[in-house]
């Protein structure tokens, strides 16, 4: 099986056009962490239960709120391309909770 690719500009993360064609400014993308699951980057403490800690090794990774799809920022900074590197539920469980916590946050 072929890996599916976003489109994106440059080795800009904030250029990437999902598979499902979400972008930044369409449904919007949301740093995550190695799991998938949607980081906290609010300067304010304790983190909500709900998302994961920013990563002190900086691997980040960009979920796709729309499909599920997550890329590796890493590997779109070092290329110029936009492997997906797995795929979560993002319809119901924790991952579907901590978007809409997310999106609550970031309102």
């Amino acid at each position: 099986m072929a890996t599916e690719t976003a489109t994106v500009s440059g080795h800009d993360v904030t250029t990437i056009t999902c598979v499902c064609g979400n972008t930044v400014s369409k449904d919007g993308l949301i740093q995550a962490n190695s799991e998938g699951v949607p980081v906290y980057g609010g300067e304010s403490t304790p983190v909500p239960p709900e998302l994961a800690e920013w990563p002190a090794d900086e691997d980040l990774y960009t979920l796709c709120p729309s499909c599920g799809r997550v890329y590796r920022d890493a590997v779109i900074e070092e290329t110029g391309t936009a492997p997906v590197a797995f795929r979560v539920n993002v319809t119901a469980g924790p991952i579907a909770e901590a978007i809409r916590v997310h999106w609550d946050l970031s309102s």
